[in-house]
């Protein structure tokens, strides 16, 4: 539907929630559907004023052309095909997790190419860190200086290549300049920033936002998205600017006195260095004696495993940290993914050996796995390099294994909710094992479903239930494993354009494969 309030857009809602929008048109497309131009055939018209508000498109002659929603709740244009007689979608959003609604927050940014998606753009800084050290950024970004519009120190952050903020809430003026816009957004203490309402010619017109910025996205091409013009304290900005006309001498003794405490923390960061390297000689030395005497108590005659704790299987052993930087030569980069083993408990889960707490370091402790992720096996070596056919099978069979004691034989029944091939490691013998539990949810007694307003995950590998509705259960595993069996099957990524055939992802590739009798689609 269309939303008139601010500058119009383009929404999708699930219901009464808004799950996706386009971004306002800046003269040439809607910001956050960059592809829009390149859509050969395609003649898109918008029109705002006082009389209407449209938005439409032609083609020519030769193309037939459709946009619809598809059962999953996704938008998609789709091209008639005469060749092959079937519709080929060209287009569908929401596209990647950055195209979901309020994703990162307030006054954050989201970029799928980065890791984590989301971060706060320059001058602010998380409000709940701890959220944010579990990759839930729903709480956004506060401001690290507050404004200062009596004395009028303010200026201005361009973030470039955005799709705008929500401008629901925004005021739209588009008779006044870039330059006019600047003036007047300054001159209301509640902006917060402003924009070109048309990017033609330079841009023109005026958007101002007066409250949180929410629904923020950049891209990476510089063809695609708008500048967007964040307002900071100057501190913020990286100057210590006044107002025209107004004193200055603060400015020199506020200098001495920063460089003085910089100083000061050095000398006190070098002391806290010095000690911490005197404790870490003298732990290593220690544990140079006690690893000795444990190895001679702990390993069995023939056999390379550490002995743990005989308590309860379900309690996780405390290791000692000296211990730990012993084993793997203080952290040699050799040895970071470790090199001890233990028998399994669980043939085809890794193993969590144990942790250890060193002051302010969290340490987890897992079994080595030389043959590292599947997803490096099955995409980041030559083709000539690939998996035969007999250790895919095996990885297939041994990923189900896997989740068939985490949804039937466990005691509590467990739903990963991230099942990718980066997921996937394995050992020496190319077994395959189920790692990263980070986002797992356990289930008890009779529970086969849950629910969650925070989607996490993985875009590609999500069922339509959860990644539309937050709905998960066994079915939401079954449908990842689904994904990843057709990967290692193909040898191709899920998240892919296929040229040939224009299928924006390996599922509509492989379902158009199987109707034509598959025998392009097995790798090799």
């Amino acid at each position: 539907m269309m939303e008139v309030r601010g500058d119009p857009e383009l929404v999708l809602c699930a219901g009464s929630k808004k799950v996706w929008r386009t971004g306002p048109w800046n003269g040439f497309r809607y910001s956050g559907i960059p592809g829009t131009l390149t859509y050969t055939g395609f003649n898109f018209s918008f029109i705002n004023n006082e009389q209407e508000i449209t938005y439409s498109y032609n083609t020519s002659s030769s193309v037939l052309s459709k946009l619809t929603v598809n059962q999953s709740g996704a938008v998609q244009r789709s091209l008639w095909v005469e060749d092959s007689g079937m519709w080929n979608v060209i287009w569908y959003a929401p596209m990647d997790q950055c195209d979901t609604m309020r994703v990162c927050g307030p006054f954050a940014a989201c970029n799928p190419n980065t890791s984590p998606s989301c971060d706060c753009i320059q001058g602010f800084t998380p409000k709940s860190p701890a959220k944010w050290l579990y990759r839930d950024a729903t709480d956004g970004c506060v401001r690290k200086t507050k404004l200062d519009c009596k004395n009028g120190t303010d200026g201005f952050h361009v973030i470039p290549y955005t799709k705008l903020a929500d401008t629901s809430n925004a005021s739209v003026n588009k008779n006044l300049s870039l330059v006019d816009c600047k003036t007047k957004c300054l001159s209301n203490c509640s902006c917060t920033a402003y924009a070109p309402a048309d990017v033609r010619n330079g841009g023109s017109g005026c958007i101002i936002w007066t409250s949180e910025l929410t629904d923020l996205r950049v891209f990476i091409n510089n063809s695609y998205g708008q500048d967007l013009y964040v307002r900071l304290a100057a501190i913020d900005l990286g100057q210590l600017s006044t107002a025209s006309g107004k004193s200055s001498k603060w400015v020199i003794p506020f200098v001495i006195i920063i460089v003085s405490m910089v100083l000061i923390l050095a000398y006190i960061g070098y002391l806290i260095r010095k000690r911490r390297k005197r404790r870490q000689s003298r732990a290593i030395q220690e544990s140079n004696n006690s690893f000795h005497e444990r190895s001679n108590q702990g390993v069995a005659s023939g056999n390379n495993h550490l002995e743990l704790s005989q308590k309860n299987d379900l309690e996780l052993p405390l290791l000692d940290f000296g211990t730990i930087v012993s084993a793997t030569e203080n952290f040699s980069a050799d040895n970071k993914l470790g090199r001890v083993a233990l028998d399994l408990f669980i043939r085809n889960l890794v193993r969590l050996l144990g942790c250890c707490i060193q002051g302010e370091e969290r340490i987890l402790v897992y079994e080595y796995m030389p043959n590292k992720s599947l997803d490096f096996l099955l995409f980041g070596k030559p083709k000539e390099e690939g998996l035969g056919w007999q250790i895919r099978f095996k990885i297939i069979m041994g990923i189900a294994r896997g989740f068939l004691y985490l949804h039937h034989d466990s005691r509590l029944r467990v739903i990963h909710r991230d099942l990718k091939a980066s997921n996937i490691l394995l050992d020496k013998d190319m077994n395959p094992k189920i790692f990263d539990f980070g986002m797992a949810r356990i289930f008890g007694g009779d529970e086969v479903e849950g629910n969650t307003r925070k989607v996490v995950g993985t875009y590609g590998y999500m069922s339509p239930e959860y990644a539309m509705d937050g709905i998960f259960s066994q079915k939401s595993d079954v449908f990842s494993f689904g994904v990843l069996m057709l990967e290692i099957i193909t040898g191709k990524k899920n998240r892919g354009v296929y040229l040939a055939a224009a299928h924006t992802n390996l599922l509509d590739h492989a379902s158009m494969e199987f109707m034509e009798g598959g025998k392009q689609l097995a790798d090799g």
